[in-house]
């Protein structure tokens, strides 16, 4: 609507949640001669402020009721925001019955996800942003405080709001609405909604995959490409919510791609979940990962960090070419060094000694990144046509007490700690995979093979002769026992694999003949 056109004075209703910048945005609408429109503490901060507001109460003729619940919910509101100005009949309707139109609402909802609970439900609010986004051919709205300055630019330099400007604006307002509600949804899912299960005594409904899923993200970082170079990528983030990627400062390198993001993501995954590598070792021990193609080609447990990053390294290194280096200890002038020598797309660590970042900062392309933990997803979600797949996310868990020793001998001290060290990396790696590790360093990976006997065959070739002694896992069971004496060929004298095969018997005399000490854990670690 040309400012021509546009009613004399125009109005508009300001009520919001998020307090910033409204005071600069409501002086400057003033400025413009709007009258603004306001209630509750929106209208208490304003007029604090010595800026004239109508209270909605003059507007509507009834004051606040039961308890705020009722403010803005009245026909004088809301005829002045739905009223199509291109129908003469809405423009008769407003006649008739005393409406001013109102021509721009600023509002953003109750931080509901700050802390959930009913009387943060906000009614109102969404039914002023959703009422204006419906008619945004004629009403301007704006939930984000990040958007008052435009806005006041436009206004300030055309008199009014573009078409363009307003269809943006309303775009926004219903993502907001919708962010807005999905919390709502996801909390009457969990166990403090005041439900059934809310005093955690009704375990009938134990399904974590409930009748719906309502996902609402937000782009937060625009990537190099995606997959490929003639691909777009970009991050997103579930509203509400943050990750590590959120906190993490990039101390250098280009720009991230998609690739760079999901194999960084693996691999600083992989780094924590090596944390406690094994019953001889205590927790939290040095350690290092290196990923290709989400997949590590390197994993080792060192008694620093740079020796442990050079084991990892030593693992796979025509692999490790353009890999991705995680570290869950501070990287060392040391370690940097060593990694200074290898060409390497990322590295992410929880800190840097000085001599260290700096020696780093010397490769131009290197992304350095410095991160918190990450945390660990509940469902884990793939694309389908259609719709999504979407399952419970595998949580490991490599407590030996619940293994059970099929073999006549039982794994030595040393055996188990590679055992587990193994089953860690194993059910990271993408199926069918084969482990094998020596001295809590991963000395051969085969990783996505079709057949087992391949993934075998491609770790033995990689561990070329260093997994004598060693620990063997498999994410599935043998369904033959030509993939335990594999294992055997390459040198493990220790196997961990799920069991449950047919032919689980004769792999175990496969086992006891080569004198072998075997573990089911009795759960696999499939990754497609």
């Amino acid at each position: 609507m040309s400012p021509a056109t546009q009613p004399s004075p125009r109005r508009a209703l300001l009520s919001v949640y998020d307090k910033e910048g409204i005071v600069d945005l409501a002086r400057g609408l003033v400025d413009l001669g709007w009258d603004l429109v306001s209630s509750g503490g929106t209208a208490s901060l304003l007029a604090g402020e010595g800026i004239p507001v109508i209270e909605v109460a003059e507007i509507t003729r009834m004051t606040e009721m039961l308890g705020g619940r009722v403010k803005t919910l009245h026909p004088m509101v809301h005829g002045g925001i739905l009223a199509d100005r291109s129908d003469p009949s809405h423009v008769h309707d407003l006649r008739e019955r005393g409406i001013t139109p109102i021509d721009l609402v600023v509002g953003n909802l109750y931080s509901f996800s700050s802390d959930p609970g009913i009387e943060l439900i906000d009614i109102g609010g969404p039914t002023m942003v959703r009422a204006a986004a419906k008619n945004h051919a004629h009403v301007g709205v704006v939930v984000d405080p990040a958007d008052y300055d435009g806005l006041l630019a436009e206004l300030r330099a055309d008199g009014a709001l573009s078409d363009a400007t307003r269809h943006q604006l309303a775009r926004a307002a219903f993502a907001h609405t919708a962010a807005y509600d999905a919390a709502i949804v996801q909390w009457f899912d969990g166990p403090d909604s005041g439900g059934p299960d809310a005093d955690g005594s009704d375990a009938s409904d134990p399904d974590p995959l409930k009748p719906s899923m309502h996902l609402a993200l937000e782009r937060v970082q625009d990537l190099r490409y995606g997959e490929n170079p003639h691909q777009v990528g970009a991050r997103y983030r579930t509203v509400g919510s943050s990750g590590w990627w959120d906190t993490a400062v990039v101390h250098g390198g280009k720009a991230m791609s998609y690739l760079n993001l999901f194999d960084t993501e693996a691999a600083w995954r992989l780094v924590h979940a090596l944390g406690d590598p094994g019953v001889t070792a205590g927790a939290d021990e040095p350690t290092a990962v290196v990923i290709k193609h989400a997949n590590p080609c390197g994993a080792a447990v060192g008694a620093d960090i740079a020796e442990a990053y050079v084991a990892a390294h030593e693992c796979d290194p025509v692999s490790a070419f353009g890999g991705i280096v995680a570290v869950n200890r501070p990287v060392t002038l040391a370690m940097a060094e060593s990694l200074s020598t290898v060409f390497t797309e990322v590295v992410v660590a929880p800190d840097y000694e000085s001599d260290a970042l700096a020696h780093l900062q010397q490769k131009a392309n290197l992304r350095i990144l410095e991160a918190e933990a990450p945390t660990w997803p509940e469902l884990d979600v793939r694309v389908i046509d259609g719709g999504l797949l979407v399952q419970t996310a595998d949580r490991l868990v490599a407590e030996p007490s619940q293994w059970q020793v099929v073999t006549e001998r039982e794994p030595t001290v040393g055996e188990w700690a590679d055992l587990v060290f193994a089953w860690r990396v194993a059910a990271r790696v993408n199926s069918n995979t084969i482990v094998l590790a020596k001295g809590l360093r991963a000395v051969g990976i085969g990783a996505g093979q079709q057949n087992r006997r391949d993934a075998g065959r491609i770790a033995a070739d990689k561990a070329a002769g260093r997994a004598a002694g060693g620990a063997c896992a498999s994410d599935a069971f043998f369904p033959f026992r030509d993939g335990l004496d594999a294992a055997a060929e390459a040198g493990a004298s220790a196997v961990v694999q799920p069991g449950g095969s047919m032919r689980d018997d004769e792999v175990i005399a496969a086992a006891n003949e080569q004198g072998m000490a075997m573990v089911f854990t009795g759960e696999r670690h499939f990754r497609h």
